[in-house]
C-alpha cells in the first residue's frame, strides 16, 4: 500500500532549526561573493585602464546603491567566515550537541552583523 505524500509542500510553513538558517545563508553568502567577482574584476580593469576610467570607477564605487550593495557584500564576507569556522568546528565533532548547536548558530547570526559595524566604526575612524 502506498505511503500518502504530499501534493503541495507550502515551504514558508517549514520552520527550519537555526543551524538549518545559519546552513543556507552561508551558502547564499557564497553565492553572492562569487557573483560579485565579475563586477569587481570589471570595475578594477576599468580603474586601471587610465585617468578616466579611475574617475568612472570613483563615481560609480560612490554612488549610494554601490555603497549599500558593498555593504551586503561585505555581510556576505563576514557570515560565511563565521559560518565557515562553525562548520569546520562541526566537521570536527565540536559542537554537535543540540544545544552547543544552536549556541553556535546564534553566535554566528550575531557575529556577522556586529562585525560589519565594528568595520564601518573603523572605517570611519581611519578616514576612509
Amino acid at each position: 500500500m502506498p505511503t500518502p505524500r504530499p501534493v503541495f509542500l507550502e515551504l514558508w510553513r517549514i520552520k527550519l532549526p537555526l543551524s538549518g538558517v545559519v546552513s543556507i545563508l552561508h551558502r547564499v553568502s557564497g553565492v553572492l561573493m562569487v557573483l560579485a567577482i565579475p563586477v569587481v574584476a570589471i570595475l578594477f580593469h576599468q580603474a586601471l585602464s587610465g585617468p578616466e576610467g579611475f574617475a568612472a570607477t570613483v563615481a560609480v564605487l560612490e554612488a549610494w546603491p554601490t555603497k549599500l550593495t558593498l555593504l551586503g557584500l561585505l555581510w556576505a564576507l563576514f557570515h560565511h567566515l563565521m559560518a565557515g569556522i562553525r562548520h569546520l568546528f562541526l566537521d570536527y565533532g565540536v559542537g554537535l550537541d543540540r544545544a552547543q548547536s544552536r549556541q553556535t548558530a546564534r553566535l554566528t547570526l550575531q557575529a556577522a552583523p556586529v562585525l560589519l559595524v565594528l568595520s564601518i566604526i573603523l572605517s570611519f575612524l581611519l578616514g576612509d
